[in-house]
């Protein structure tokens, strides 16, 4: 018995090797089981909730995706990406292209695969052609954010009926509609998502991803990620191909948030160049920002909190008792709050809130006698 024991142990210890090190924060035991009640508690929220928000929250939950995929490549691989916006996007408009001209289960599956295949394309030709050209710093900023751009001018003008793929119709600034839920199947086997079980889908999908992040930032193809972040030239000299790890980085980046435009476009049966745009490109930004680039749960947990928030927002919040009416913040606010909420974290926790939550929880363990004062001073990133 103890032998088996030892063998569960060894079991254990190898999967915790390979999710925990250096590169991540939540190493320990207790992290592991507070995920994994935020897990069981997210998955009991839709019998405990009505339907209106368990939908707002499985759109949170694709958005989570996006946040991902600028997490990955900009807290690891030091690439200020504003361009993921344009992977989602072309990724949301090839399924809804796809899936509306072949909405057997079999063809929205093949809808699937083929808009994160055209996502991820993009994102390798066009880092193709930054990384090998020699494009760095911010003006990798500025080539991905004006591709989102030209994006958005390009979609927002194919109104006119000529602008059609078989049945998909792309709408312009009017948008696509009748993009088909989620489903999977082979021939005429398949199974279509209704909003709960789509729900069920996108929380395993984020879940996995998560897991499967973390043991990628901590493999030796992670360390290699975060040398080319802390210096580019240094890690060149030591033989190793930093072109071609940044473009891997960005197209796993494209990847990521391809699949998040997926699940958007299918949530919401609906998309539009606005997806494109620079308020929603600034976005992933601002969620990654808050909740620290270098830290892959902190990405999650900002995009879920801020998104909420600016669904309230939207809905309109009442000024408070006795004060006057023009305190009443709208939809109008939204960016005005979360640009407040940035500039905060900014002057406040520049690395991210996750990565100050971190900092204190170590000063007050320390100062209770519960931690090492022989621990070292660098804090890990995630």
């Amino acid at each position: 018995m103890s032998g088996d024991l030892g063998g569960r142990g060894g079991v254990v210890a190898r999967v915790r090797g390979a999710l925990e090190g250096p590169n991540t924060y939540g190493n320990s035991l207790p992290f592991w089981a507070v995920f994994a009640v935020a897990v069981v508690a997210l998955a009991i929220y839709p019998q405990t909730t009505d339907l209106f928000t368990v939908q707002t929250t499985t759109q949170y939950f694709a958005l989570s995706f996006l946040a991902l995929s600028l997490c990955v490549v900009w807290g690891y691989c030091g690439v200020l990406s504003f361009g993921q916006v344009a992977f989602f996007g072309i990724a949301a408009y090839t399924f809804g292209v796809i899936g509306i001209n072949f909405s057997s289960a079999a063809g929205i599956t093949a809808a699937i695969v083929g808009a994160v295949v055209v996502g991820s394309a993009f994102a390798l030709a066009l880092g193709y052609f930054m990384f090998y050209g020699g494009v760095r710093d911010v003006y990798v900023t500025i080539i991905t954010l004006v591709t989102a751009l030209v994006l958005n001018t390009f979609t927002a003008q194919t109104a006119g009926s000529e602008w059609a793929i078989g049945e998909a119709r792309l709408g312009g600034f009017n948008g696509m509609p009748d993009v088909p839920n989620l489903a999977l199947g082979i021939g005429s086997v398949g199974f279509s998502f209704d909003r709960i079980s789509t729900y069920y889908l996108l929380l395993f999908a984020l879940v996995a991803t998560y897991l499967g992040l973390r043991v990628l930032v901590n493999s030796g193809f992670g360390m290699t990620m975060v040398a080319v972040r802390e210096d580019e030239d240094r890690t060149a000299t030591f033989g190793y191909n930093v072109p071609f790890v940044k473009l891997v980085v960005f197209t796993i980046g494209g990847a990521l948030a391809a699949v998040g435009g997926v699940f958007y476009a299918a949530w919401g049966n609906f998309i539009d160049p606005s997806v494109f745009g620079i308020l929603f490109a600034a976005l992933p930004v601002v969620w990654v920002s808050v909740g620290g680039r270098e830290s892959l749960i902190g990405a999650i947990g900002a995009t879920m909190l801020i998104e909420r928030m600016r669904s309230g927002l939207a809905s309109g919040v009442g000024p408070p008792p006795g004060a006057p009416e023009w305190m009443a913040l709208g939809p109008e606010w939204a960016f005005v709050v979360i640009g407040a909420l940035l500039l905060t974290v900014i002057l406040v926790a520049p690395a991210g809130v996750v990565p100050y939550l971190d900092r204190a929880g170590k000063r007050v363990l320390e100062r209770t006698g519960r931690g090492s004062p022989t621990e070292p001073t660098e804090e890990p990133t995630e």
